[in-house]
Order: structure tokens, then sequence, then C-alpha cells
């Protein structure tokens, strides 16, 4: 069987998401933070050796305060992240254990999440060594000036939106992030195609859907109740009666 190690970047600034109270990975989502539902996915997997969360230093005394003892219990790595995303991923890519045959990255703001899909993107990644989700553009694209007037109608042909969880054999994502230089990638994906390398698209689902907003969030909330509950092996959020949220 093979192994497989978890990244789950969470060290954006969430500037979209204009909570006061939360980032969005910290928001309360049907009585636990937006992060544990992602965690939740992975970490009771026979084929998933270790998890790592990445945040920003700015939260590390928020998050020790009001989720330490849930990332102890859960088993989950808290690694620091960096000025953009894709440094956040080096970051965690740096402590993945030696013994992992592929690397999976998924957006910690991205909890709804079916234990079928995550079967399906691994068994993909280790037939063809890399492979992400995405779903095909169903609207019509306009480019748009400096103005604020259509300038181009854009062909949605051949175009699909990437999403997570994405997969790769982990010397591959080595590779990719020790070529990258000063390259600010988007999405882990962009960063193996410019080494050439093919990447597979599994068809997503519109319900795997990234929280921004929080209208974002309310989509979340009953986009959960769409989804089969997972196994629970063990206390997966401790201390969950109590006001643990604000």
């Amino acid at each position: 069987m093979s192994k497989f190690a978890v990244i789950l970047p969470a060290a954006g600034r969430s500037s979209r998401f204009a909570d006061k109270n939360y980032k969005k990975p910290f928001a309360p989502l049907d009585n636990r933070a937006v992060w544990m539902h992602s965690a939740e996915r992975f970490i009771n997997r026979p084929d998933v050796i270790q998890t790592l969360l990445v945040i920003s230093p700015d939260d590390q005394e928020y998050f020790q305060f009001k989720f330490a003892a849930n990332a102890a219990i859960l088993g989950i790595q808290v690694v620091h992240g960096g000025k953009e995303r894709s440094d956040s991923v080096a970051n965690a890519l740096a402590k993945v254990k030696p013994e992992a045959d592929f690397v999976c990255v998924h957006d910690a703001a991205r909890p709804c999440l079916a234990n079928e899909w995550i079967d399906k993107i691994f068994q993909a990644a280790e037939r063809t060594g890399a492979a992400i989700f995405a779903i095909p553009v169903q609207g019509t694209l306009k480019r748009v000036g400096s103005e604020m007037t259509i300038t181009e109608t854009v062909s949605r042909a051949g175009l699909w939106e990437a999403q997570t969880p994405q997969v790769f054999r982990r010397d591959l994502l080595v590779e990719a992030y020790a070529k990258r230089g000063q390259f600010q990638a988007t999405d882990d994906a962009q960063l193996v195609e410019r080494l050439g390398k093919p990447v597979t698209i599994v068809p997503g689902s519109p319900i795997n859907l990234k929280i921004t907003t929080r209208e974002d969030l309310r989509l979340a909330e009953q986009a959960l109740k769409a989804l089969p509950k997972p196994k629970v092996l063990g206390p997966l959020h401790p201390f969950a009666d109590d006001d643990m949220w604000r």
C-alpha cells in the first residue's frame, strides 16, 4: 500500500472573509473549525502516515490557545507558513517523512470532501504520478479592461477550474519546488507543469467548494449535509461542548 503525507495550507490572510473574529480556517462550521473538517477526512485513513497543518506565525498564539489539544489528539503536525502559498507548502514539504511515497495538498478551507473522492484522487496519483481535482468551467467568461468594460468573450472550451486535493509522487513535487526559483504558483500543479510533466485531471464536484467569504461558509453548512458521514474511530473534537470558538 502506498504511503501518503497530507499538507493542509491554512496560512492565508483571509482578507475576503471579512470576519473580525476569525480567519476562515478557524471559523466554526457545524460545531467545529473549518480546518478540522478537512483534517478529519485524512487522519483515519490507513494510507495516510502524516498530516501537516500550515498556519501563519501570526496565528500561533491563537491556535495554541484554541486548538493545541485538538491537533495533539488528531496527531497533526503544525508548521509555520511563509509569505505566499507556495512558500507555506514548501515549508511543510521540507518536513514530510521520507517514507511517504506521495504528497497530497488540500486547502484547509475546503471542508466539504467525501471519503470516496479521496480514494479516487489517490488512486489516480498512484497510476499517473500527478493528479488533481478540477471541474469544467460552465459560465460565460469575459475579459474586462481597466475601464470595467468587456474587451473579449473568452471561449470556455477546454477550461477547467482547479480544486484540491492535488496529489503527486513525493520526489516529483520535491523537484518541482526545488526548481521554482522566485516563481509564485497559485497551485502545486502549476509547478509540476513547469517541469514539463503531465498532470492528470480527475473530475471533481462543485460541492468541494473553497470557503472564501462568509456566504461560502453558509453554503458549506448545506454541502456538509449532502456528504456521507465519515467513520469516526476516536474523539475528533475534544471540548466540543465548551464555548471554544469565541
